[in-house]
């Protein structure tokens, strides 16, 4: 799996031949959860079905029930990875922060993804 890196600031790294890209190792499918945890339902104009349904089912009202397993889906659809060993995520309200911190599985390794929207 190649998958190019991202800056502190969350840009495609350039310039600097094939160390701008992960190559199948466990930061390459970590970097793929994070990009499709952080892509909107809606916000890609190629398949506006693609996406995070951040609004109506994560953050949303009454959304206690599907905020997990919607998250946890969104990590098990990304390309690499195999499983989740261990899961946590918490809300909260008064920042309206959402962190998501877990061990994947993937075909290279272990990798730790830990992410606040």
């Amino acid at each position: 799996m190649r998958y190019r890196k991202l800056d502190a600031d969350g840009d495609y790294t350039f310039g600097h031949g094939q160390s701008d890209f992960w190559r199948d190792v466990p930061d390459a499918p970590a970097q793929a959860v994070k990009t499709r945890l952080h892509l909107q339902l809606g916000e890609w104009f190629l398949d506006n079905t693609e996406g995070t349904p951040w609004k109506t089912r994560v953050l949303g009202e009454y959304t206690g029930s599907t905020r997990d397993p919607v998250i946890r889906t969104r990590i098990l659809g990304s390309q690499g990875v195999t499983g989740i060993a261990d899961y946590s995520s918490s809300l909260n309200r008064d920042t309206r922060a959402f962190s998501v911190n877990c061990t994947i599985d993937t075909q290279y390794g272990a990798a730790v993804v830990s992410e606040t929207m």
